[in-house]
């Protein structure tokens, strides 16, 4: 072999050398994160079993009021947000015409009441010279008929009057019971017409929360048992809860109302919520729920994941959906989506973020 090839095959060792070097140094570096995880399996809830479904509150007594009639907007006394009394005046609209029609239909019956007076009058003196045969007897039943036409006349108009004053009344909106004014539709000026919504009240002493349910599972649900609730952070202990009897045909769901406590704070329409609901004991078909321990969380928001650990020792970021999430389930946490019984999920996120994947 010449000079030159051994310098060549001298290079060639070298390099082959600082490479398995390299590799046996990079090696346990590599694998030192993933043998560093701390991992939990996920595993069938031990509780009873139950059913986590989102929830909406909506007000038991929830008002859109509209008018009755057409007319202008002519008094709004009024704002969104302001509480009202019921009875209180809402609104006005213009009802120049029916104050008209009314004060034609009192003046009608005011001038019927007046002869009906004078044919009282006569028919009472034609009554006493009949009975003393000083008045035939035509005379006197022609007085009596005159007296008893008036009369029905009167009963007309005082209807006529009393419609009138109903009818002008249509023109006035007033809180049909106590509460906030939520959305108010109408600004001073506007048109309003017979069923067009002018603004939306809602009681706030009587709340509930609102979950569709599956078909399959409003068939096991227990009535009978009270439903956890979680709202704004808090955990409630729901009122009495009614499953709908109609079914939604296009999503085959139940519609079930879950009532909440009296005394329930900073609560509207609209907030979202989920609701805990148990599902019958005697019932072995209801599939079981996962669990997973609370530091294996990434919370971002409203969202949730885990870090799932792969066979490979890669560990993956997951976004999952919670259930309930109550205290008296420790360190363990519902799992609806997002994993399998039997994988597992890496205790320290921060940790497993940092070892990424292998």
């Amino acid at each position: 072999m010449t000079a030159s090839g051994k310098k060549v095959s001298f290079v060639r060792a070298l390099q082959a050398g600082l490479l398995a070097a390299a590799a046996a140094w990079m090696a346990p570096a590599m694998a030192a994160p993933a043998a560093k995880l701390a991992v939990a399996i996920v595993q069938p809830a031990n509780a009873s079993q139950r059913f986590t479904a989102d929830a909406t509150v909506e007000a038991v007594r929830d008002a859109r009021l509209a008018a009755q009639v057409q007319g202008r907007v002519v008094a709004l006394n009024v704002k969104a947000g302001d509480y009202v009394q019921a009875g209180q005046v809402l609104l006005r609209l213009d009802q120049s015409a029916a104050s008209q029609q009314l004060a034609g239909s009192q003046a009608q019956l005011a001038q019927a009441q007046a002869m009906l007076a004078a044919a009282r009058g006569d028919y009472e003196r034609s009554q006493r010279l009949h009975q003393q045969n000083f008045l035939s007897k035509a005379a006197y039943e022609r007085a009596q008929a005159d007296f008893q036409s008036i009369e029905a006349q009167v009963r007309a108009l005082t209807a006529q009057a009393a419609g009138s004053a109903v009818q002008a009344d249509y023109y006035t909106v007033k809180a049909p019971f106590s509460g906030w004014v939520a959305q108010l539709l109408v600004s001073l000026g506007d048109m309003a017409s017979p069923g067009l919504p002018l603004l939306t009240v809602y009681d706030p002493a009587a709340l509930r929360l609102v979950a569709q349910v599956p078909e399959s599972v409003a068939a096991r649900l227990d009535l009978q048992q009270a439903a956890s609730i979680e709202l704004a952070g808090r955990h409630l202990a729901g009122g009495a809860t009614v499953l709908m009897p109609a079914l939604d045909a296009a999503t085959h769901s139940a519609t079930v109302r879950v009532d909440l406590p009296a005394a329930s704070p900073r609560l509207v329409p609209g907030q979202y919520g989920r609701v805990s609901l148990p599902l019958n004991a005697a019932d072995q078909t209801a599939p079981a729920g996962l669990t997973v321990p609370r530091s294996a969380l990434v919370v971002r928001g409203e969202l949730h994941a885990v870090y799932v650990v792969q066979p490979g020792g890669a560990a993956r970021l997951r976004q999952i959906r919670l259930g309930q999430r109550s205290a008296a389930a420790g360190d363990q946490v519902e799992v609806l989506a997002g994993l399998r019984a039997g994988e597992l999920v890496a205790l320290d996120p921060v940790l497993a973020a940092q070892a990424g994947q292998p």
